[in-house]
Formats: C-alpha cells, structure tokens, sequence
C-alpha cells in the first residue's frame, strides 16, 4: 500500500507527451485572449513608476519586459516603453536583458511541453526541417529571428519544441533584437525628448528583408542536394 502513491506520482510525471503539448497550446491561447481582452498599460504612468522604483528600476524593468515578452506582447512596444524611461541607451540594453530572460523562458517551456510530442510524429519535410532547426548555428536563429513571421516570444516557444540547442538559440536572439533594441528605444526616448528621430531606426526593415532572403535561398540549396540526381 505504501508504493502505489509513488507509482501515481510517476504517472502524473509522464504524463503522455499529446497531454503536455495541448498544455502548451491552451497557455500559448490563454495569453493570445489576454492580450486582446486584458487592461492595456497607460505609457505616460511608466516614468513615475520607475522613480518610484529608484534603484530597483533597472531589474524590473528586465524582469517585467521579460515577463510580457513570455506572455506574447510584442517587443516593439516594450522596447519603446524602455526608451522612453530609461533613454536610448540604457533602455536599449535593458530591452536586451529582458529578450534574453524571455528567449530562455520560452525555450525551456516549449521544450518541456512540446518537444515530445513533435520529436514522435515529425515524418519527411518536417523531419528534414527539425533536423535543420537542430544543427543551426547563430547565424541560422538571427536569420529565422529577423523574419517577420511571428513575435518574439511564439518564436521562442515554437525553437524550444525543435531539438535546437539551447546557446546558440539565446546568442542568435540577442544578436537578433540588437538593430531593434537600438531603434526603437532611440524612437521612445525621442517621443520623451523631443529631438529628432534618427535614421537608424529604419534597419530592422532592411535587415529583415535580407534574412528573408538568405533564409530561402538556404533553404532552397538544401533541398537540391537532398533531390536524387536524374538518371
């Protein structure tokens, strides 16, 4: 008598890997509906707040941009929220601690709940492609983190699935949100301090449209070498 709860609790451990990836698609749905029927943030408060903060300030707005990127809210707007608080270059490299924190989040939770599931049932094409996400390099996951196919945090949950590496992940998302990370909070901190926006911020558009490209033709060299030559 004195086994069977153990027994239960492995059970409840392993649990099958269809239950923990509709785990993961009824959270990822629970913070889509948040972000449409949830309170929206008033951006004039966020400087008072951060005076209220004083010297913790800089660790919250880390944790809390982490926090929201987790819960799908766009980058954008966290990383002008930062701009416009802390300046151009302090709310950029705050807005990079809080994409690395929420890269890791994401990734750690697709892999938990979502990496089974897709490991059992990928078959042709989508094996190839996993394996591809597998031997990515940096410069693969700046490349797919560049697309304008989704945000930040659904591209994290969706690496963590892929049996991606965990280092070259968070490098390339940082690498990635660096050309942004600069941008955008130059253009937060010029809506606080009037002065001017610079060119700059116009790159992530430039870039992104060059990932895309690099991405397809990889892509595309990949999959004629795999074709069987014509006999």
């Amino acid at each position: 008598m004195g086994r069977q709860p153990g027994r239960r609790d492995l059970r409840l451990v392993a649990r099958p890997a269809a239950v923990r990836f509709g785990l993961l698609l009824l959270l990822l749905a629970g913070f889509g509906l948040l972000l449409l029927v949830g309170p929206r943030p008033d951006p004039s408060a966020l400087p008072q707040l951060a005076d209220g903060l004083g010297r913790l300030a800089p660790f919250a707005a880390v944790l809390g941009g982490a926090l929201l990127l987790v819960a799908l809210v766009p980058r954008t707007f966290i990383t002008l929220a930062a701009g416009a608080v802390f300046g151009p270059l302090a709310g950029a490299g705050y807005a990079l601690g809080a994409a690395l924190l929420a890269a890791a989040i994401g990734f750690a939770v697709g892999r938990l709940l979502g990496r089974d599931f897709v490991a059992e049932r990928v078959r042709g094409r989508l094996a190839r492609l996993d394996r591809w996400f597998t031997r990515q390099s940096v410069l693969g996951v700046i490349t797919v983190r560049l697309l304008p196919i989704s945000g930040f945090g659904l591209v994290s949950y969706g690496y963590g699935t892929t049996g991606a590496r965990l280092l070259p992940f968070l490098t390339g998302s940082v690498l990635a949100s660096v050309p942004t990370a600069f941008g955008y909070a130059a253009i937060g901190a010029a809506v606080t301090s009037p002065g001017g926006i610079n060119w700059f911020a116009a790159t992530p558009a430039a870039l992104g449209f060059i990932a895309s490209a690099i991405l397809i033709a990889r892509w595309w060299h990949a999959e004629r070498r795999r074709r069987p030559a014509p006999t």
